[in-house]
């Protein structure tokens, strides 16, 4: 079985948007849902870093362990995808997750909550593939289509890049190699630790 997933390089991204951008007018996101963020750590320090953020689809993924009807659901290629008909917008899953992914859009007086919504991965929903009620619940199913997730595409610096795990790792081990192993993505110098810039491969750091 496949894996799909997100991964956004803070050393290329330039907080631009187009990503959010895409995101909603692909999928005609209702108003006041983000299914993708751009998010700005140490934002005005020196060496600040913007990475685009959304659901990770992750593979123990949180929201799915905590939803009390089960409408929450990996792919077979490990897409974390939900069924609205069964939500009854509870939030548990929006507190499970670490990334903030479910949205609720206000459906009445004191805050209310309707259905929850979130990135798809541009994977549609259960109802069959590009219908007209899967497209106004869910948002274009591009992977039906042959295509990745229009947000990854419209990434003018591949700072965000979509696809298969195994594709996604080889592309940005090389882009490590190629920068010094004392850069990459965000979090990189907190596990391996200050300095070392220029070191190489023999280093004996592993990616």
């Amino acid at each position: 079985m496949g894996k799909m997933v997100f991964h956004c390089d803070g050393d290329r991204c330039i907080e631009c948007n187009a990503c959010v951008t895409a995101c909603k007018n692909e999928n005609e996101v209702p108003w006041g849902i983000n299914r993708r963020r751009v998010v700005t750590l140490n934002d005005g320090v020196p060496g600040e870093k913007s990475i685009s953020v959304a659901c990770m689809h992750c593979s123990d993924a949180p929201c799915v362990n905590v939803c009390p009807t089960n409408v929450i659901y990996h792919t077979d290629d490990g897409v974390v995808l939900h069924n609205k008909d069964g939500c009854i917008g509870c939030g548990y899953c929006f507190y499970a997750c670490p990334f903030g992914a479910p949205q609720y859009p206000q459906e009445g007086n004191f805050g209310s909550r309707g259905k929850m919504d979130k990135c798809t991965f541009c994977a549609g929903g259960p109802e069959e593939a590009n219908s007209a009620e899967e497209f106004n619940k869910y948002g274009r199913n591009r992977l039906a289509e042959g295509k990745l997730p229009l947000c990854a595409e419209m990434c003018s610096t591949k700072a965000l890049i979509a696809g298969d795990a195994d594709e996604i790792a080889d592309i940005f081990r090389q882009r490590v190699v190629e920068r010094g192993f004392d850069s990459g993505g965000y979090g990189f110098q907190q596990k391996f630790g200050q300095g070392g810039a220029g070191r190489g491969p023999g280093a004996g750091q592993k990616l």
